[in-house]
């Protein structure tokens, strides 16, 4: 009885309590800072993954999106991933301890040298475990604005980011305090590489900016240079003396073989950058919700190294202490069994190869179904995405007219598209593209 006395009290003194609060902030609380705060653009990518949550169309069809999808439409987990997995759920000796503040030395060790080759020199590598392929931005710009020298008559160091580019980059870089400007990459008149324009725009640039490049499968238009073009381009940066800061976001998932893709990397190290290198497991592991990465920076020297080292975890330690643990866990188990590294390599070649297939049916589909323009620049592009050169008007009538959701530039994810879907996709894409230019 005296229990239920007491717990009837403090029910009653909760309910007063509750009363109190609600009178005070209806009347009795100041004026705040918060009701200045204004209202903040929404994120043009994640918005329009939320406007299509929302849409009731059967017909809907999600080509934004930055993630892999199987044929029938649904995100696809890695076997390889899932037995690592497995594998860790089981293990006695696996614990929920935080990480040091650079990571698990043993998984950035073999991502790095799934980047740079087995046969790298890791000892001159300055490596750290970062939030996925953002915040190796995020940490790299950091490092560099403190400590690359300050072109002459300049306040803030100079980098230099293709146009297009990921649009994250563009707010990393200004949030890391760098003067970010532009190099051109895409010609809309030809919906093909710029390569004289980012000779042009490098050679202008001012001697030591940091120029950033896409290691492979650029985003959005999955336009790379040749091999040959990368030599002119590693040539001139080195007459510069500009520093190259590569952003590696689809190894292995851009032509399904990563010891291809790691080429133009390979190349600037053995040509003797100080390469700085932000690296994901988002796209070519299927980890994006894990957050795994790396950043590293080819030094000279040991002595270099533990210096590098040393800033990187000044930065990182205020910013989140320490990285999460499981999705470097799981990557770490594929790279040290030759079973699972043989099958992940299998499932990376997989997803690149669906791709690919619908990058081929798509221009098959889009001549079926009556378009006229030339869609070869879609086959010829690589990666992820096809930069089909639609402009913001076109997409708007896709989204608006057909339900379906991409970015106002044109580009399309391939991993969006399937054997249910395509011939819609290529419909539409013929209505609002009939008649009208794909080049400007």
């Amino acid at each position: 009885m005296t229990m239920m006395f007491k717990s009837l009290a403090a029910t009653l003194l909760l309910s007063s309590a509750t009363q109190a609060f609600s009178t005070v902030t209806k009347t009795d609380m100041s004026p705040s800072y918060l009701s200045n705060v204004p209202e903040g653009p929404p994120d043009a990518i994640l918005g329009i993954a939320e406007a299509f949550k929302s849409c009731t169309d059967e017909r809907k069809v999600n080509v934004c999106v930055g993630a892999y999808r199987d044929s029938t439409g649904k995100p696809w987990i890695l076997p390889s991933v899932r037995k690592a997995e497995e594998r860790l759920l089981v293990d006695p000796t696996v614990n929920k301890e935080y990480a040091p503040i650079a990571g698990d030395a043993k998984y950035v060790d073999l991502a790095l040298g799934f980047a740079y080759g087995t046969d790298a020199d890791m000892t001159k590598l300055a490596g750290v475990q970062t939030l996925s392929g953002t915040g190796a931005c995020r940490v790299g710009g950091h490092f560099l604005s403190k400590f690359v020298p300050k072109p002459e008559g300049m306040d803030k160091v100079p980098i230099y980011i293709p146009n297009p580019t990921w649009g994250n980059h563009i707010a990393i870089f200004n949030n890391c305090g760098m003067d970010v400007r532009r190099y051109r990459y895409y010609n809309s008149k030809t919906n093909r590489l710029d390569y004289d324009g980012l000779i042009e725009d490098l050679k202008e640039a001012p001697e030591g900016s940091v120029i950033l490049l896409h290691a492979c499968a650029h985003n959005p238009t999955g336009c790379d240079p040749t091999m040959e073009q990368w030599k002119d381009i590693s040539d001139l940066i080195k007459s510069k003396k500009h520093h190259c800061f590569f952003d590696s976001a689809y190894q292995g998932f851009a032509s399904g073989d990563a010891e291809a893709d790691a080429s133009a990397l390979r190349l600037f190290v053995s040509e003797g950058h100080n390469v700085v290198l932000a690296q994901s497991f988002a796209k070519n592991f299927g980890l994006y919700g894990e957050r795994t990465g790396t950043l590293s920076v080819v030094c000279n020297s040991l002595e270099e190294r533990s210096a590098v080292m040393s800033q990187l975890k000044l930065i990182i330690r205020p910013m989140y202490s320490s990285p999460p643990i499981h999705g470097s866990s799981i990557v770490k188990t594929v790279l040290t069994d030759e079973e699972l590294t043989a099958e992940y390599y299998d499932n990376c070649k997989e997803m690149a190869t669906r791709i690919n297939a619908m990058r081929v049916k798509l221009v098959e589909v889009l001549k079926e179904v009556g378009s006229d323009h030339d869609w070869s620049h879609v086959t010829e592009q690589i990666g992820m995405f096809a930069y089909t050169g639609m402009n913001s008007d076109m997409c708007d009538e896709l989204t608006s007219k057909y339900s379906i959701f991409l970015t106002r530039d044109g580009r399309i994810s391939l991993a969006g598209l399937n054997d249910g879907n395509i011939e819609y996709v290529a419909k539409a894409v013929h209505d609002v593209t009939a008649g009208k230019s794909i080049t400007s």
